[in-house]
């Protein structure tokens, strides 16, 4: 059983603990209970990009129902998710109206295609995020892009907006699957506009938690500058790859809490 965790654990102790917590969850045992299982089911690049761009959209809640609708989803679109996209006549995109996952009903989902259709009639997702320099700014030129489609303002929560303030957990976490590449073979790294080094690190309620506990971050809230301050301080650890601990603060935050934060 491990010992609890405060502020007090000296700098190496941390790293210790965090780079065990990656060589335990960053394994392939580790794809099937997470969203990250849906692209994997794909091996076209496009293919990859589309659906995990819908699992990482759909990926709040419990994991078993990210999975399931992300799934039911794929198998709307024949499993050829790309080919959907760029080719789907009005009677295709009839056969999604009865979709719904949460608050992203059918109105969001025909949105969605209509702004990826668009998107790969123009280069594609991967061009999209890789025009600039900071992952804020890819996320938010990404947003701005993909809003020029016409849509319903309720749409628009289901993309983030950085210079709004907002963590953008689910577009980091889909940015981590596109571009970091690890022997592991968990995430994809078919981006290679992107530096590993520039991905931000995903920041949802968990691993907020873990990181306060750890000393990794003091902000109370879970916004932009807590993503900032949170990957400043794991690049202290790892500066060329420091998003791999994502994998470390979901272990501790969800399946380890038990051991760790008693």
């Amino acid at each position: 059983m491990l010992k609890k965790v405060n502020k007090g654990w000296p700098k190496s102790q941390i790293y210790n603990l965090l780079e065990s917590k990656v060589n335990e969850f960053n394994q392939k045992s580790f794809i099937e209970l997470d969203p990250i299982s849906v692209p994997h089911l794909f091996t076209k690049k496009e293919d990859i990009e589309i659906s995990g761009f819908f699992a990482a959209s759909f990926a709040w809640g419990q994991r078993t129902t990210i999975i399931k609708k992300s799934k039911e989803l794929m198998q709307l679109m024949e499993m050829q998710p790309h080919d959907f996209v760029l080719n789907h006549s009005d009677k295709d995109l009839k056969t999604l109206l009865k979709f719904k996952h949460r608050t992203f009903n059918s109105d969001d989902l025909l949105f969605f295609m209509q702004s990826l259709n668009n998107i790969y009639n123009n280069g594609g997702l991967e061009k999209t995020f890789s025009t600039k320099k900071t992952a804020k700014e890819a996320i938010d030129n990404f947003r701005t892009i993909f809003l020029k489609t016409e849509h319903l303002k309720r749409s628009e929560k289901h993309i983030s907006s950085p210079s709004s303030g907002s963590a953008a957990k689910r577009l980091n976490m889909f940015l981590r699957w596109m571009v970091r590449k690890d022997r592991n073979g968990v995430d994809f790294g078919i981006w290679k506009n992107i530096k590993t080094s520039e991905l931000m690190c995903p920041l949802d309620v968990h691993s907020g938690n873990v990181a306060r506990k750890l000393g990794l971050l003091n902000s109370p809230q879970n916004n932009w500058k807590s993503v900032e301050e949170l990957t400043d301080n794991l690049k202290k650890f790892d500066k060329n790859d420091p998003i791999k601990y994502d994998f470390a603060l979901f272990g501790l935050g969800v399946t380890d809490k038990e051991k760790v934060w008693k």
